[in-house]
């Protein structure tokens, strides 16, 4: 192989991530990675927080919690508690949680009764008494355990990005990544319409072979340099803003993202060490940026306070190609999708390691972007339903924001038959992987979100649970969790049945 530069426009969180996969995967093969920053530009530095596979992340690059996590004020995180999204009696709170091993002991029976309470037998159909993790955030415990656990347990993280993006630059260079601080002003292209350098200031060139867009919404290279097409998701998407305001840490330190649904839109609240970060997301199109902090100071008690509120514009999306001639976009420069399940960090790190398997099928040329292209733009969609499944089942009525999300019928028709499978008393597992979409967000992840908003028959239109009244005999529920993906020993069904 004839060696190959690759050069990343732009640092932050994004960037450096593509900046240590593709060093440390590649570090026995002759390719040269450069990150070209400006040290004019700032970041987006609010808390974030993650999904479980950043930790895979981080145990890839060999940098361990224990030396990480400090510098960047992170804590744990076990899952998602999302407040006021239903107004169904019982269900005006759910909590999405990360999977743990002994879920296996327990889920079975809240698959099981889920699907009964659909056929309108009164089992307890609330997802929150059956899993590990969300005993462990309503507890306010992290996912370690204090002594030797023989058990996996699945968890993200909370941290400051800022901070996060220093740390990850100064791994990165650990694993030789060349780190170029200059501003870009212009492009110079090769006759074919590629990439050939970026033009900085002091007439410096930077050439490259791959050059990956890590410029933040303003897709220098991919959608202003390149002119590739933006698909907008604003049509199922409606939030387009955010404001965002710290507040101090208590003594105690939750283990949970808490995402409180608002008049039009929903705010989030992120423990850190050092303090809480909060934010409201919304609609430009139902509220003005001063009605939403007005909002937002009211619910965090800081109409009087000083505290400087920061304002955030979104574009929702995606572009048409992700990587397009020799130009590969990765993290807001590709698209984004709003932070309600907080997947931006786990978006990028899977389309790095996308670019880093097809790039190499390829035999280093661009011949695979195709095969990327596709996968991307897959996940993209995937992501987006599940997100807009949460607006959509809403019961709120109390703003036009919330009601015209409910009858939103802009939706894809893999959503569609998705919730319509669930309404139906179907089996949902079925659904997904009939539409091979559970890869994306697992039955569990479907089952919570649906189950937790309480859509299920009316109360009054439930019949009393008892032995006579078991709509599926043992070996059918057997076969209905068995489909649900989860793995079981014989007594979680007669747990599940006890409780008919």
């Amino acid at each position: 192989m004839n060696s190959r530069k690759i050069v990343i426009l732009g640092g932050g969180t994004a960037g450096w991530m593509a900046a240590n996969l593709i060093a440390k995967s590649w570090c026995d093969k002759d390719i040269h990675v450069g990150v070209v920053e400006s040290p004019d530009i700032g970041i987006i530095g609010v808390g974030e927080g993650s999904t479980p596979q950043f930790k895979a992340f981080m145990d890839f690059i060999e940098v361990p919690e224990s030396q990480w996590m400090p510098k960047c004020n992170a804590t744990y995180k076990n899952g998602i508690r999302f407040v006021n999204w239903s107004t169904r009696a019982g269900f005006e709170q759910y909590f999405h949680p990360f999977p743990a091993q002994p879920d296996d002991y327990s889920a079975p029976a809240f698959f099981h009764n889920s699907f009964v309470r659909r056929k309108g037998i009164d089992l307890e159909g609330h997802p929150d008494p059956f899993f590990l993790a969300t005993y462990l955030a309503e507890h306010a415990k992290a996912p370690i355990a204090a002594e030797s656990f023989p058990f996996e347990i699945n968890y993200g993280y909370h941290f400051d990005s800022g901070k996060l993006g220093m740390l990850l630059a100064e791994k990165a260079r650990e694993f030789g990544v060349e780190h170029i601080q200059a501003c870009v002003q212009d492009v110079r292209k090769n006759t074919d319409g590629t990439i050939a350098a970026l033009i900085c200031d002091k007439s410096r060139e930077v050439c490259g072979d791959i050059f990956i867009d890590c410029s933040g919404f303003s897709s220098l290279l991919m959608q202003q340099h390149l002119q590739v097409g933006f698909e907008s998701f604003e049509n199922n998407l409606f939030n387009d803003s955010a404001v965002v305001l710290p507040t101090e840490q208590g003594e105690s330190i939750a283990s949970e993202t808490v995402s409180v649904a608002r008049k039009y839109g929903w705010s989030w609240h992120i423990p850190l060490t050092n303090r809480i970060g909060n934010g409201y997301v919304y609609s430009s199109k139902y509220c003005n940026k001063d009605q939403a902090e007005t909002e937002l100071r009211a619910a965090l008690g800081l109409l009087d306070s000083e505290v400087e509120a920061r304002h955030l514009s979104m574009k929702v999306g995606q572009v048409k190609e992700h990587w397009h001639k020799n130009c590969v976009a990765i993290g807001l420069s590709q698209g984004f999708i709003e932070p309600l399940e907080a997947t931006a960090l786990h978006i990028v790190q899977e389309t790095v390691q996308s670019f880093i398997e097809c790039y190499q099928e390829g035999e280093f040329t661009c011949q695979k972007q195709g095969k990327h292209n596709q996968m991307m733009s897959q996940r993209y969609q995937a992501i987006r339903d599940y997100i807009v499944a949460h607006y959509r089942v809403n019961s709120r009525t109390d703003t036009n924001y919330w009601r015209d999300n409910a009858n939103n019928n802009s939706i894809s028709r893999s959503l569609f038959n998705v919730l319509n499978v669930w309404v139906q008393g179907k089996n949902l597992s079925d659904e997904l992987d009939r539409q091979d979409i559970d890869k994306y967000y697992p039955s569990v992840s479907w089952h919570c979100l649906l189950a937790g908003y309480g859509i299920y028959p009316e109360q009054h239109q439930l019949v009393a649970g008892n032995e006579s009244a078991n709509v599926h005999d043992i070996n059918k529920i057997r076969e209905y969790i068995r489909r649900c993906g989860l793995n079981f020993p014989d007594h979680s069904v007669q747990l599940a049945r006890s409780s008919v």
